[in-house]
């Protein structure tokens, strides 16, 4: 019966020595409880109280990604039949489709506890070890930004997904000697926005692997009417429609804009949201027809009108814009290559003729003839 309480003791002398601070010390002391609160958020109720009355909270709730959701259905369902822990599940795609959402209607789907942090947040092995003796039996641990962990804590975390185990090494030099304790079987949900940058072993430790896609306006359409009524907001079928068209296809871009249209609402003593109002709002903001913002348009007109179109460089681009490139590359482009309106090709990016229609420019005849080339070039290659 000692045994448990052994292992309980080497482990916080272990923290002590190793990363100078105690890991597993009473709770009322408040300064591990700031602490504990900068590394995890271990209450749903914690974190953004307004965006969480949007949340979803059941499978039944949630809107779009049918085929995600179904699947997380059965797995969840079969889970809680045989009485097991989830198996780990990477959520990855776009920002703002619902990854974190997801997480939290599988921890409710299961009934079990649900700790939050983030990759960048746990620096050190100690960061990570700390949370993992922390859960309960069952619980869900999500990890937002998992690309961005360190690789010493993502070696804490192999054998804690396989086998439910820590090792640590206590002690320097000969003298150091490595210890295993062991932890409660846990559910991992890790969500990333770039698959590539997850290592191949942590990677290959998921045994759920879940993209999630852009929504249809249909769904936006879904989205929008249900946060208007959790918001009482008054609006009609062709207010959310507007609305839906220029959201870029995710939900959290459709909530944004639904918050702001409510204001110029208010502001113009209306009592409800059709679509001449929400149509004006979001020009007064600067989104048009397809969603492109004030950002997309500065990009498309620097190329349209300093380069004829392209062909030019992304650090050429971003000195141009005072922009970052990775701010251009993660958040600008994927949209616009989306809709057509931008090619990257070996000599820089191209910006189609549907680009110069949509700017209301005229085409240069040599973009429409660089993308026949581009268009050669392909074939030939393949």
């Amino acid at each position: 019966m000692r045994k448990p309480a052994l292992l309980k003791d080497l482990f916080a002398a272990a923290a002590q020595l190793l990363y100078k601070k105690p890991v597993n010390c009473p709770a009322t002391d408040p300064g591990i409880m700031n602490e504990t609160a900068r590394i995890t958020s271990p209450h749903i109720a914690e974190e953004d109280v307004a965006l969480q009355t949007l949340r979803p909270l059941s499978f039944v709730d949630f809107t779009g990604q049918a085929q995600a959701c179904a699947n997380l259905r059965v797995f969840v369902e079969a889970a809680r039949a045989r009485s097991e822990p989830l198996d780990h599940a990477l959520l990855f795609g776009p920002p703002g489709l619902g990854k974190t959402t997801l997480a939290q209607i599988i921890a409710r789907e299961m009934g079990v506890g649900f700790r939050a942090t983030s990759g960048p947040i746990l620096t050190k092995a100690g960061d990570l070890a700390a949370i993992l003796t922390n859960l309960q039996k069952g619980d869900v641990l999500f990890i937002d930004e998992i690309h961005r962990l360190s690789s010493a804590v993502e070696e804490v975390l192999y054998p804690a997904m396989e086998d439910f185990k820590l090792d640590l090494i206590i002690g320097e030099g000969p003298a150091a000697r490595t210890i295993r304790i062991d932890v409660p079987p846990f559910t991992l949900v890790g969500a990333t926005t770039r698959l590539g940058l997850i290592s191949n072993p942590l990677r290959d430790r998921f045994g759920i692997p879940l993209r999630l896609q852009f929504y249809d306006v249909g769904e936006l359409q879904r989205v929008i009417e249900r946060a208007a009524d959790i918001l009482n907001i008054a609006i009609g079928k062709e207010g959310s429609l507007e609305i839906a068209k220029r959201s870029r296809g995710t939900p959290r871009i459709a909530v944004r804009l639904l918050r702001r249209v409510r204001d110029f609402a208010q502001a113009a003593g209306k009592d409800g949201i059709d679509r001449a109002l929400a149509d004006a709002s979001l020009k007064r903001l600067e989104v048009d027809l397809l969603g492109l913002d004030s950002s997309d348009h500065r990009y498309l007109r620097f190329i349209a009108e300093h380069y004829d179109g392209g062909p030019v460089g992304v650090e050429t681009i971003a000195a141009g814009l005072s922009e970052q490139r990775d701010a251009i590359e993660e958040t600008v482009e994927p949209y616009l290559m989306q809709c057509g309106f931008v090619q990257r090709t070996p000599r820089g990016r191209l910006l189609t003729p549907k680009a110069f229609a949509h700017l209301g420019l005229k085409a240069p005849r040599k973009a429409a003839e660089q993308i026949d080339m581009l268009d050669v070039d392909t074939e030939n290659t393949e």
